[in-house]
């Protein structure tokens, strides 16, 4: 039977058989059965390499990390995560460099650091209501839910998401507010030019 460590767009933990291309933590949250005891235990929910130098793990060691994976990085970013700044440096530093040139407006702060980020994050990533807006004008790499399910937006098309990858797209429809999955920070720095990598 599978682990329960697939993360979804709605940043849900979920079992699966299906591999993903990227991994990343939210903490320990699992105990010595190897069964999900909370959502997270930290702030600081990270996207990282299945492959980085010499390192190796054995997926959900007692009292270490909880491995988490996803399809692809637009699917960690609509779950709340941000590129790990220790297996993915560059990717971080661009991901930093993008948000905070989006989003520095918005918020009260001169010097905004990781740490300062990740709470940001985390306020929109806990928030009960989600926001809306209209499709049109949304990038590419951004999820929303469409019919009562996850898509991407991804070249004038969507995209339905699923563990074992995208299904057919249909075209975008125009003049239709669904509901945001990514968060709006992330958005932002999406549309300041942040390009996200689709599997």
């Amino acid at each position: 039977m599978p682990l329960q460590n697939r993360v979804n767009p709605y940043g849900e933990i979920c079992f699966s058989d299906q591999r993903g291309t990227l991994t990343g933590n939210r903490g320990v949250i699992h105990n010595r059965n190897q069964q999900i005891v909370k959502d997270f235990r930290v702030k600081r929910w990270i996207i990282c390499r299945l492959k980085y130098k010499s390192y190796r793990r054995r997926v959900m060691q007692p009292n270490r990390w909880t491995e988490l994976f996803f399809l692809d990085e637009a699917t960690a970013l609509a779950a709340g995560h941000r590129p790990c700044t220790f297996c993915q440096r560059e990717r971080s530093i661009e991901f930093r460099r993008h948000w905070v040139a989006a989003n520095q407006p918005f918020f009260a702060i001169s010097d905004i650091k990781v740490d300062a980020i990740d709470n940001i994050l985390h306020e929109e990533r806990t928030a009960v209501a989600k926001p809306f807006r209209q499709l049109d004008g949304l990038p590419d790499g951004v999820f929303v839910e469409f019919n009562e399910k996850p898509y991407l937006i991804f070249k004038e098309k969507i995209f339905e998401w699923s563990f074992g990858g995208y299904l057919e797209p249909v075209e975008k429809p125009s003049d239709v507010f669904v509901k945001i999955l990514t968060p709006l920070s992330t958005v932002r720095a999406i549309q300041n030019g942040f390009q996200v990598k689709v599997f």
